[in-house]
């Protein structure tokens, strides 16, 4: 197989630009250097009071999040395998004067790179898709947790990920839900936020990890599951046919029978 992660490295250092200088505005950058919270309305409602903990933001792109979580209060690291995300994020960190710390590496490496424990672990929305293990994944996180500590991850939900629209506008079975260990090969020139800027890094690689893996891999971990909740919204036009459903969220119009978009969890470390 080729160099995936560096093929993902490449993609992610040139997406950085498009989107911090997004024509859609759909990082909502504008809203947050104005001094609003625009944490999504799902982690919103589920992470709870962060103000005074130690939280980890794994893949954190360009920092937006981790500073939300910041400026809430929190003690917030950012960790990124971009050097392009980590740079913009300390950029956006120096111009808001939200204190943060952001440190460059992939996930796998982050034990060697990340002193310290921490009171919450922090996973959002396009993650864990692009890592080849969730098993050693789920271990990086229980590295990370403090006793007491947890880990928040909201998804996209693996069910959705294996559907596609077809020419007819269906939702159709279109890439293995059980897949292995084998990546899924994706060429997209345009990045999800519907800015027009051509990819040149048009190729990524991809995998769809079962509810039941990842699940099975954080218990493996030593973590205990708090909850698990499922979604019909997600944060992105998953599909051409989607519609808004406010505060930057997006779900299936109401002629396309409900399917579980996303998915949350939280997932506690014993004290």
């Amino acid at each position: 197989m080729e160099d995936y992660l560096e093929f993902n490295r490449r993609r992610w250092d040139e997406s950085v630009g498009i989107h911090v200088n997004s024509e859609t505005g759909f990082y909502r950058l504008a809203e947050f250097r104005a001094g609003e919270d625009i944490l999504g309305p799902i982690e919103s409602s589920e992470i709870g009071d962060v103000a005074g903990k130690r939280a980890l933001h794994l893949q954190c792109h360009f920092g937006l999040d981790t500073l939300c979580l910041a400026r809430r209060g929190a003690h917030a690291t950012g960790y990124d395998f971009s050097s392009e995300a980590i740079a913009a994020a300390r950029a956006l960190s120096d111009e808001t004067g939200i204190a943060a710390t952001f440190v460059e590496g992939d996930v796998y490496t982050a034990p060697s790179r990340i002193d310290g424990a921490f009171d919450m672990v922090y996973v959002t929305w396009g993650a864990i898709n692009w890592l080849p293990d969730i098993v050693r994944w789920a271990e990086v996180v229980a590295h990370f947790l403090a006793p007491g500590g947890m880990l928040y991850l909201l998804e996209s939900h693996p069910a959705a990920l294996a559907l596609d629209q077809d020419e007819a506008g269906r939702l159709v079975p279109s890439f293995p839900y059980f897949h292995g260990s084998e990546p899924i090969i994706m060429e997209e020139t345009e990045t999800y936020t519907g800015d027009t800027v051509k990819l040149t890094n048009a190729k990524s690689y991809e995998w769809i990890h079962p509810l039941s893996a990842i699940i099975n891999g954080l218990v493996g971990a030593g973590l205990t599951i708090d909850f698990l909740n499922e979604h019909s919204r997600i944060a992105w036009p998953m599909f051409p046919c989607m519609v808004e459903a406010g505060r930057g969220m997006y779900e299936l119009p109401p002629e396309v029978p409900s399917l579980p978009l996303a998915f949350s969890l939280k997932a506690s470390f014993p004290s």
